[in-house]
């Protein structure tokens, strides 16, 4: 995919949006953040997986790859919509705005759309509603009824996995599906209102970025939850037993990093049966993503090479092996059925030249991450002088400590290596680091220059958003409402414009996006 223009962008996910509500949504924040994004030059917005989330709050681990979020959803909205009043709004505004408490959060937006559902489903709200609604179940039809149903049987069988369910229902037996009892069918209807808000509002965020030229890069994982609508409805697209357990799980091999490697847990893909209709459930995955965003990211890209297999029931990743996956004619065949493919291979760990082979023959941008530069010899593929143009630089990811937050832990010796590549002084600060490595993230060859936007703000390892492995305080970081100030935007504009990177829609009025893509 060579047809991206030199352009930079800010990752920050919607949850970490400012405002009032107890989590960032799709409301007035999202458009003021489109804003703020223009007038600082950028091209692209990206974010991380809009799907629901289950235990963790991870949106890596989703209950459904095609569905949306609930709790990104604007309630101020349904105000307008009458299906809320404004008082009914004050338990959210008593939540916490510095970070997302999801344990406080998550009961009390589920009752606020659940009497939503009850007065839209009594009739009340706008009667164009209805046949917008209409319009989206048939549309989305492929996976919509499938993650509903999954979704109202979750909630009867007190939000266990899907595995422990009684067998009928596990099974998906016809019979049972279609005599489920009255309760059970009314909250069907409901998670159908509640995607149909999601998709709603996405959709007029989407066209918000369009009218501002700016583009959407979105985020998905390449497994999906053992625990998800995906491989409840799917099993024989997964590697499952007679009893629909997994017979191997994802994960990746021991390095450097970890003496048994990491196990993910996910269920693997049976690609043999999946080539029988032709990736037909990926093919659908990725139409439904590359309609939702402009840009996507395929994380752990290595994947559709091999695969690391670790039997089931094992502790830890160390007795896996690599296993192939069927990466070139999936994309052929996504590029025939599908047209152009605007998507970034995120090709972090354990790379081999089968799969370097693999991005190039799909002609994929890959990823530098300014972060990993610095703790090797000047050969260093992360560092800059050794990019080409079809790459996307970022000074870290979600998963990444902020440039600030690292650079005060890293050892002394790549310290030194940092301030002399960067030409600094022996006592700069953590945040000039992080300042100096965005600007040379920007004057890269890369074409795409991304931002985390706590390096933006040159935040310290409280604002880290995510550490891989662990549970506890991840995907809760929110932007300070001071975030997104005029002085910041200028400064971002003013680097966009001396190393070829602005945006300038907003002279032109979106004329001139600054990308193809």
């Amino acid at each position: 995919m060579t047809g991206f223009q030199r352009a930079s962008g800010i990752l920050l996910h919607p949850t970490a949006l400012p405002g009032s509500y107890g989590i960032g949504t799709f409301g007035t924040q999202a458009i003021s953040f489109l804003d703020w994004l223009q007038s600082a030059g950028q091209t692209y917005w990206q974010i991380c997986p809009l799907v629901p989330t289950g235990y963790g709050n991870s949106p890596y681990q989703g209950l459904c790859a095609f569905a949306g979020n609930p709790n990104l959803i604007d309630v101020e909205e349904l105000v307008s919509f009458r299906l809320l009043e404004p008082e009914e709004l004050d338990p959210l505004k008593q939540l916490p705005e510095s970070y997302v408490n999801f344990s406080l959060l998550i009961p009390e937006k589920k009752k606020l759309l659940h009497l939503a559902w009850s007065r839209y489903s009594a009739g009340k709200g706008p009667k164009q509603l209805t046949l917008e609604l209409e319009a989206f179940r048939i549309a989305q039809s492929q996976w919509l009824e499938d993650f509903c149903t999954f979704m109202a049987l979750k909630n009867q069988n007190g939000e266990h996995s899907w595995d422990t369910w009684a067998k009928e229902m596990k099974l998906r037996e016809k019979k049972s599906l279609d005599s489920l009892t009255i309760e059970t069918a009314n909250e069907v209807q409901y998670h159908l209102f509640v995607q149909f808000l999601f998709f709603h509002q996405w959709q007029n965020i989407k066209s918000e970025a369009q009218s501002r030229a700016i583009k959407i890069i979105g985020d998905i994982p390449i497994f999906v939850a053992f625990d998800s609508s995906d491989c409840w409805a799917n099993p024989r697209l997964f590697q499952l037993d007679a009893n629909l357990l997994p017979t191997n799980i994802a994960g990746v091999p021991p390095d450097y990093f970890s003496s048994t490697g990491q196990l993910w847990g996910n269920p693997l893909y049976d690609w043999d049966k999946m080539a029988e209709d032709e990736y037909s459930w990926w093919l659908s995955l990725l139409k439904n993503k590359l309609e939702q965003y402009d840009v996507l990211r395929i994380d752990h890209f290595r994947g559709f090479c091999a695969y690391w297999s670790v039997p089931f029931g094992e502790t830890t990743a160390v007795n896996g092996k690599w296993m192939p996956a069927p990466g070139r004619a999936l994309f052929s065949l996504a590029r025939e059925k599908l047209g152009e493919l605007p998507i970034i291979a995120e090709d972090l760990g354990f790379i081999t030249e089968e799969v370097v082979e693999l991005i190039e023959a799909c002609g994929f941008p890959r990823m530098k991450i300014l972060q990993f530069a610095f703790n090797a010899s000047e050969e260093n593929n992360y560092l800059p002088h050794n990019y080409d143009k079809n790459s996307v630089v970022y000074t870290g990811t979600h998963d990444n400590d902020t440039i600030a937050g690292w650079f005060e832990i890293a050892p002394e010796c790549d310290r030194k290596k940092v301030i002399d590549y960067l030409n600094l002084g022996e006592t700069t600060d953590a945040k000039t680091v992080a300042g100096a490595m965005l600007r040379a993230a920007m004057a890269s060859v890369a074409n795409f220059a991304i931002f985390p936007m706590q390096d933006v703000l040159g935040l310290d390892n409280q604002a880290r958003f995510n550490t891989p492995g662990t549970l506890g305080d991840n995907w809760m970081w929110r932007a300070p409402e001071t975030s997104f100030s005029d002085e910041r935007a200028e400064y971002l504009r003013k680097l966009c414009e001396i190393y070829g990177r602005l945006n300038y829609s907003r002279d032109t009025k979106g004329e001139n996006s600054g990308a193809d893509y």
